[in-house]
């Protein structure tokens, strides 16, 4: 049985206070951090996770976060490095819908869009702290073919979502089995580094610390279960050594 092929797409990098990626710790210390996609090539379908951020909304409305993305980091060119194209992507799974995980959505407009129910409601109508982090609504565009969900769903043979939830109301982590090599679990923003995992230390950027903390738990669970490599979302030492498109994990 051939694995799928796992793309990871570069989107450049932000800046936040590292107080923000450990909650409370280290106040005053500024992080620069990278920002991915995922693109599985899977036999019955092309699938992205996350979209990463629209470099000129950031510019606009969170300078302070100082992007860096060059032309070719932006979702076309990414794909383009992979052999393909916006209109080829079949399915999106979005993390959740903040402004640095959502930006290339409009560019895949034949895609479906699996999307937590509650996450959703969030996105449109957010608590007064999560207006920044969904401050890009272009994902909402007219047209838009949504499949509203909740739960854990296996998404095509072998690839799952789980719920994840704490840092926004319908989180999703990605699992993509592997029969030939490690299986990988893309944690989204449930967990921002590898420390965070180890050391249950959430993100400063949450709806409900409690969940946050039972999905650090559960991702790390889950790793052992199904004996899987973890991904963090936001580390820039070990992303810099993962492999980048064009090369990818899989395909054996």
């Amino acid at each position: 049985m051939t694995d799928p092929k796992v793309y990871l797409l570069d989107g450049g990098s932000l800046v936040i206070d590292r107080s923000q990626v450990f909650w409370h710790h280290d106040i005053g210390t500024p992080v620069r951090f990278p920002v991915y996609s995922v693109l599985v090539e899977h036999k019955d379908g092309l699938l992205m996770y996350d979209t990463g951020y629209d470099l000129e909304h950031t510019q606009r409305v969170l300078p302070f976060e100082l992007p860096e993305q060059t032309p070719e980091q932006s979702i076309p060119a990414q794909l383009e490095l992979c052999g393909y194209k916006p209109e080829d992507v079949d399915i999106v799974i979005n993390s959740h819908f903040h402004f640095d995980h959502v930006g290339g959505n409009k560019y895949l407009k034949n895609a479906r869009v699996l999307v937590h129910k509650e996450e959703l409601r969030h996105a449109r109508v957010p608590e007064p702290f999560e207006r920044l982090g969904y401050s890009d609504l272009s994902f909402d565009y007219e047209g838009v073919k949504y499949e509203m969900i909740s739960g854990d769903h296996e998404i095509l043979p072998g690839i799952w979502i789980y719920e994840t939830p704490g840092h926004t109301a319908g989180h999703y982590s990605l699992f993509v089995e592997m029969q030939n090599e490690k299986s990988m679990l893309f944690c989204g923003d449930a967990a921002y580094t590898y420390e965070s995992i180890e050391r249950e230390v959430i993100g400063g950027f949450h709806l409900d610390p409690v969940d946050s903390v039972d999905s650090l738990r559960r991702l790390r669970y889950l790793a052992r279960a199904k004996n899987a490599d973890l991904y963090p979302s936001h580390e820039m030492e070990p992303f810099l050594t993962w492999k980048k498109a064009p090369e990818y994990y899989g395909g054996n």
